[in-house]
Order: C-alpha cells, then sequence, then structure tokens
C-alpha cells in the first residue's frame, strides 16, 4: 500500500515542524508517476507567515519542481485535515486526490468547517480519503499542545 509509505514521509515532515516548535503538520505532494515531488512541515512561526502551512508550501515546490501552474495528477498527502486556505489552494492547484490522517472539527476546511469542496463555486473536486495514519498525526497533535497547556 503505497500511498502509507507516503503517509510515513508526511508524518516525518509533521514530527520535525514539532520539534522546531511549529504545529505538527507535515505535507507530502506526489507525482502521477509516484514520485515525491515535494515534502514540507509547518513553519508559520520560523517564516513569520500564516500561510506557511504545510500544504502550502509543499504545493508550492511541487509547482516549481514541475514547473508547471497546475498539478494535474498529483497527491497530497498531508497529517491534518486541510483548513479552507489550504482547501482552496489544493482545488486550485488541480490536485486530484487528497489523503490526510487526522480530522479537524475545529478548523478543517473539506469535512468540517467550512467544507470548501463542497460548495458550487469550487472549480475542481478532489478525491478525498481520510484516516490514513489518522492515530500517529492525532498522537503528535496531542502531544504538542499538552505539552503547552499550563498544569491545573
Amino acid at each position: 500500500m503505497k500511498f502509507r509509505s507516503h503517509m510515513q514521509i508526511a508524518l516525518e515532515e509533521a514530527r520535525a515542524a514539532g520539534a522546531r516548535g511549529e504545529v505538527p503538520v507535515g505535507a507530502v505532494v506526489v507525482g502521477p508517476d509516484g514520485r515525491v515531488l515535494a515534502r514540507a512541515g509547518n513553519r508559520t512561526r520560523e517564516l513569520r507567515d500564516a500561510t506557511a502551512h504545510a500544504e502550502m508550501l509543499a504545493l508550492g515546490a511541487a509547482h516549481r519542481a514541475l514547473g508547471a501552474e497546475r498539478l494535474t495528477g498529483c497527491d497530497l498527502y498531508v497529517t491534518l485535515e486541510p483548513c479552507a486556505m489550504c482547501a482552496g489552494a489544493i482545488a486550485h492547484a488541480r490536485i486530484a486526490r487528497l489523503y490526510y490522517g487526522a480530522s479537524d472539527p475545529k478548523s478543517g476546511g473539506t469535512a468540517h468547517g467550512a467544507r470548501v469542496f463542497a460548495h458550487p463555486q469550487c472549480h475542481h473536486v478532489p478525491e478525498v480519503y481520510d484516516g490514513i495514519g489518522g492515530a500517529e498525526a492525532e498522537a503528535l497533535l496531542r502531544a504538542f499542545f499538552e505539552a503547552r497547556r499550563p498544569a491545573p
């Protein structure tokens, strides 16, 4: 099951992001031929840029790697359900398939919250598969936020 190995790369990026003090989210863009085009973890704090989500960074790097405006036929693996901003970018990039690990009932933009792909204004809707590596992604996020909450 190749999608599991790609999600493991996304989880590696999430762990690295967490080690840098970023919210531990990782993303990987895979080309139509199965080759990893780009990988990234969150860098919002490091870059002081609210748009530096793992998905946005990986999509940008994949665009540059292919030298293309669209990522037609490419897949995106991300450890957390994309937010509305990232879901919009995924649609505009024409990602074929989105695989994500943990659901995000608070800030998700695909299955929760804004549900970007459900809007008639959304020009492209990728196939969406959730729960891939979800338990490990949830554990990373839970540990990250528990370490930052003051003890009662």
